[in-house]
């Protein structure tokens, strides 16, 4: 596989980390299709359902996870084991992704051509 995988590991509101990745993601869009998007760690918080970081004064750009289907982004994978030290579920997720055990998710990542962690 030729694709580019970007890596979510951190947080949403905590750094402009996770808000730089998505805006990389979507920018690299334009130019292929072949995009794989991993979630592990607290960067699996990066699409929890109903955050309200305006409490925070703190941009939402959460929401604009949504439009990853209108930019033909399908290859959304989260760390199973991420999820379930967190105590969350699939269903908590703002978007439909893949769960994947380690193994599972280290053999995907080590197929793509690059890997940006964010």
């Amino acid at each position: 596989m030729n694709s580019l995988g970007f890596v979510f590991r951190t947080s949403p509101h905590g750094s402009n980390s996770g808000r730089e990745g998505l805006d990389a993601v979507l920018a690299s869009s334009a130019y292929t299709e072949e995009l794989e998007l991993y979630f592990i760690d607290d960067g699996i918080f990066q699409l929890l359902k109903q955050q309200q970081p305006q409490a925070i004064l703190s941009r939402d750009y959460i929401a604009t996870f949504k439009m990853l289907e209108l930019y033909d982004i399908e290859n959304v994978y989260v760390s199973a084991e991420s999820l379930e030290a967190r105590g969350l579920t699939v269903d908590d997720l703002l978007i439909d992704v893949t769960a994947l055990e380690k193994q599972a998710l280290v053999e995907k990542m080590h197929q793509c051509r690059q890997l940006l962690t964010f």
